[in-house]
């Protein structure tokens, strides 16, 4: 319930993207340690290929990494990733959402972690240190009951 920290980023094609972009729709904002790697690849593909679910339930997809702009553009074309990823180098998005984590006690990497941002741009759900593997299909179940639980309410307020 906690409103999601703002930020403004810039994307593979060097446009400043800002969660605010997004205001009024649901975001699946997850955050990866870094491109290329066996673990984030299976991650953005599965929300690669779901993304038109997603879309159906009114929710995009954002993925940031703390990797730099050019990192970002080769991920996204190799493997025809059909949302945003951000670069967030100088970590301070990834801070702000409690994600930053340190790996072999030296690099400062992004955790595996998810946040569903509702309409008013609140955090709905967080996911942490997720298994990457069948991943996109839990956001997606959680973002259609969300959705069928929205509807309870609206109609038992009639």
């Amino acid at each position: 319930g906690d409103t999601a920290p703002a930020f403004t980023l810039t994307d593979a094609d060097g446009h400043q993207i800002s969660l605010a972009d997004y205001a009024g729709g649901k975001v699946i904002v997850y955050f990866y340690p870094a491109a290329m790697t066996p673990g984030c690849t299976t991650q953005a593909c599965g929300f690669r290929d779901n993304v038109f679910a997603f879309n159906k339930e009114g929710a995009v997809i954002v993925g940031i990494s703390v990797d730099d702009m050019a990192s970002h553009k080769e991920f996204a074309e190799k493997h025809s990733l059909p949302f945003t990823i951000l670069a967030d180098s100088d970590k301070a998005v990834t801070r702000s959402y409690g994600v930053l984590k340190t790996y072999m006690g030296v690099m400062e990497m992004a955790r595996r972690d998810t946040f569903i941002i509702d309409p008013q741009g609140r955090v709905a759900k967080h996911y942490e240190s997720v298994n990457p593997e069948g991943h996109s299909q839990v956001v997606l179940a959680d973002i259609k009951a969300l959705k069928a639980a929205a509807a309870a309410g609206s109609k038992g307020g009639r």
